[in-house]
């Protein structure tokens, strides 16, 4: 089934190359089918490229997706137009009285700060506990996983001594997780980041389960009983150069970043990166989508059972 975004997002043309069937808003008018109401709010610099990522992985299922997309009021974007955020993002005051299917909340560039001296806080703090009501499922990414663990739970992140960057391996911890349906024994994912979170936090909080880890990475994926709410501290939306683009803008500040790990063939950062994490990506989106939205989302969404 397709994806429906908004008439001349940019992403448009890069997925229909890619032979993802995409809906626009005209077409999808003429269609007799509830759609599932995503809300994405994309706090990445990088608007556009992530956009398309998401889109991608939500368009890559059975199910129809209906993308809105959403930025902060209190930040304004510095790399990408306004006229791309002016026509494409809603912010919080014009969808907070809607409700929806599911919700991400994408990483941000910002984990080095105190979350409480974060620009958007306050702002994000609002978003997250109306998710609560609003929302049936919430799939929270690396700085967004980690702003929603400290926000709802009181967890806090960890400094690295050093980034960890690049392309580890993982394993499934709790094979009755639905989330964790069909994965292999190890799978890979993409990761970079400055902070951590310690098992031992997760593991005293009676709430939230651990589904997957990486003795390089940490915790990878964890969950709420049912997955009304999702951490996710890696990266598998990514594209194949995303960390390669990092990595170059990293080391013309600093000739001794290093090279990400597992990335690289050989470890040749003149060779083209290969990506080993595809399927998983596509995995872990459907699987949120199947069984922790479509399959337990209330038809009226107006419903929506509050999260205690």
């Amino acid at each position: 089934m397709p994806i429906k975004i908004p008439n001349q997002l940019p992403a448009t043309k890069v997925l229909a190359s890619e032979n993802i069937f995409v809906m626009d808003e005209h077409r999808a008018s003429t269609q007799d089918i509830r759609p599932l109401q995503i809300l994405v709010l994309n706090l990445m610099p990088t608007k556009i490229e992530t956009e398309t990522q998401l889109a991608r992985l939500l368009g890559n299922t059975p199910l129809q997706v209906e993308l809105e997309l959403m930025q902060t009021a209190s930040h304004e974007s510095k790399n990408t137009a306004q006229e791309h955020m002016i026509k494409f993002y809603s912010t919080f005051d014009q969808v907070r009285d809607r409700t929806f299917d599911g919700m991400i909340i994408t990483g941000a560039p910002v984990e080095k700060l105190p979350f409480e001296e974060v620009e958007y806080w306050d702002e994000l703090c609002q978003i997250m506990e109306w998710s609560r009501t609003h929302v049936h499922s919430t799939f929270h990414i690396c700085w967004g996983a980690q702003a929603g663990l400290y926000y709802h739970y009181g967890i806090p992140k960890v400094d690295l001594p050093e980034k960890i960057s690049g392309v580890f391996p993982h394993r499934v911890e709790r094979r009755s997780s639905m989330l964790m349906r069909g994965f292999d024994d190890v799978f890979m994912v993409p990761h970079s980041r400055h902070t951590t979170i310690l098992r031992q936090d997760i593991e005293a909080c009676r709430k939230l389960k651990i589904l997957a880890s990486s003795p390089k990475a940490g915790i990878y994926a964890m969950a709420t009983e049912g997955g009304r709410q999702v951490f996710i501290t890696g990266h598998s939306e990514y594209d194949a150069t995303t960390l390669q683009k990092e990595y170059i803008r990293d080391k013309a500040i600093d000739p001794n970043t290093k090279m990400p790990e597992n990335y690289f063939p050989d470890d040749d950062d003149t060779k083209e990166p290969q990506v080993t994490w595809r399927s998983h990506a596509n995995l872990i989106y459907q699987n949120w989508l199947n069984y922790f939205v479509y399959q337990t989302t209330p038809f009226d969404i107006s419903t929506i059972t509050p999260i205690k």
